[in-house]
């Protein structure tokens, strides 16, 4: 399953920046991307973690950084967010902690 493009990604308009909006996107980011596992009927939550339940490795984390690129532009930098994390904080990462990322990202570069 290929992700669809984000609301207004191609039409102009900005791209929805909220939870939901970027949980839904994210969902479908992973699922490209666990397919390739066989892992696509994995439920992604909030609290779904990249390490312990998705089982992702760290080339999965450089992949899923750029279908966050290729998704929303550079409004995302998904490898300066991981370069601020410690180790620990990295393999405990949650949906739900990328999710607050992108949604904050957005809204700044909104605001500027």
């Amino acid at each position: 399953m290929k992700p669809s493009q984000p609301t207004g990604a191609t039409d102009g308009e900005p791209v929805r920046a909220d939870e939901e909006s970027v949980l839904a996107d994210l969902t479908g980011m992973l699922a490209t991307l666990l397919d390739e596992y066989g892992l696509d009927d994995v439920e992604v939550r909030m609290e779904t973690t990249f390490n312990r339940d998705l089982e992702l490795e760290s080339i999965d984390l450089v992949t899923l950084a750029g279908l966050l690129e290729e998704w929303y532009g550079d409004r995302v930098n998904f490898a300066e967010f991981l370069a601020g994390m410690e180790f620990d904080e990295i393999i405990e990462l949650t949906v739900g902690r990328l999710v607050e990322h992108v949604v904050q990202s957005l809204k700044v570069a909104e605001a500027g």
